[in-house]
């Protein structure tokens, strides 16, 4: 069977190196030949993921394809749909996902609980909106890793609002940040994963670190898998969601934003957990069964994000010491080159006691930085 992944960043590589493990002939396009993915596929082609035509030529003759990162050209994978490429998820899924106003319209329509939102196409629509804030300013296209967002306590930040299609968003008093990933295969069949906990790196709104299973109440574990599986069921596309969350102080669960691909908040399945997202991906595209979503044991993960100051061929400082570690396993990404906020690799430390995840997610912050 052959395979194709439209990108080839740091999922596309570990989505290559669960597909060893099975029959299928990978391909890759991606426009950086160096990417971390190519070297791990059968085949690589150097192309633009947003361009028509070279989505189309990549997936005439593939059985089936799925995506890295949002910004693909839809248009192609709609017309590759049609010619009966399977796609996952379906462009439908994509299409009302990667635009932030679709998404959060999408929320509304199907009574998916959802931060309050207003619409805004131009600076000028905010004056609109003062009654509104505090809220978070979000670009409808764009927007990745923390690019495109913007908080907006006052009109006085309104200099850093975008001038162009966005969500205007009601901040929520946040109790806790979760993830939950939904595995759907083409039958309807459905697996979750246990929720992680997210905690940020407020300056720079990248993920610090995460422990899952997060710690949660029951009744709230209950009320995040029922929002997050009916989302998933609503978009009617077989595929991987990551579904992230906010928890307030009054244990309501809503809705932040979903990601149609395997995801961040789940490098931590690869050690922690019996079928790893990466595995899970593949199992639905070659009509697979459903992998084992349970923990083998509650996980942390600190992200490697490159350090202030340092731009430049990357150095890893502290790399010897955090190897050193029991249950520890270091993952970097291949990206030769550093700058502030990048990031570069992420370390998933696995233990039976969440205080020692806690402590050592701490240890290893601390004691592995990206240099140049």
């Amino acid at each position: 069977m052959k395979i194709g992944i439209l990108g080839g960043g740091q999922l596309g590589r570990m989505l290559l190196q669960a597909a060893a493990n099975y029959v299928a002939e990978t391909y890759v396009l991606e426009n950086d030949e160096h990417c971390p993915a190519a070297h791990l596929c059968h085949h690589f082609i150097k192309g633009d993921i947003k361009d028509f035509e070279t989505v189309y030529q990549f997936g005439k003759g593939l059985d089936a394809l799925t995506i890295e990162i949002e910004s693909v050209n839809v248009e192609a994978l709609e017309k590759l749909e049609s010619e009966g490429v399977k796609v996952y998820p379906r462009p439908s899924a994509i299409r009302i996902i990667k635009n932030k106003i679709t998404q959060k319209e999408f929320y509304k329509s199907n009574e998916i609980p959802s931060p309050d939102f207003k619409i805004t196409q131009t600076l000028a629509d905010l004056q609109l909106y003062t009654s509104f804030l505090p809220a978070v300013h979000k670009l409808a296209m764009g927007g990745y890793d923390g690019k495109g967002v913007q908080v907006l306590k006052s009109e006085k930040a309104f200099d850093k609002a975008f001038n162009e299609p966005s969500v205007l968003e009601k901040m929520v008093h946040i109790k806790k940040e979760i993830a939950l990933i939904v595995a759907m295969n083409s039958k309807g069949d459905a697996a979750i994963y246990p929720p992680a906990e997210m905690i940020f790196d407020q300056s720079l709104n990248l993920l610090d670190y995460q422990l899952s299973p997060a710690q949660l109440p029951e009744q709230v574990l209950w009320k995040a898998e029922a929002i997050a599986l009916k989302l998933v069921k609503a978009l009617q596309s077989p595929g991987l969601f990551a579904v992230e969350m906010f928890v307030d102080h009054n244990n309501e669960v809503l809705v932040n934003e979903t990601a149609p691909r395997v995801h961040n908040s789940g490098h931590h399945t690869i050690e922690a957990n019996y079928c790893s997202q990466y595995d899970m991906l593949l199992r639905i595209m070659l009509e697979y069964p459903l992998g084992n979503t349970d923990p083998i044991l509650p996980s942390s993960i600190v992200n490697l994000l490159g350090a202030e100051g340092h731009n430049g061929e990357a150095k890893y400082d502290g790399l010897d010491e955090v190897l050193k570690m029991d249950n520890v396993f270091v993952h970097l990404y291949g990206k030769t080159q550093t700058k502030p906020g990048r990031k570069m690799g992420h370390v998933t430390n696995i233990s039976k006691e969440i205080n020692e995840l806690t402590y050592k997610a701490h240890k290893i912050k601390n004691t592995l930085k990206v240099m140049s």
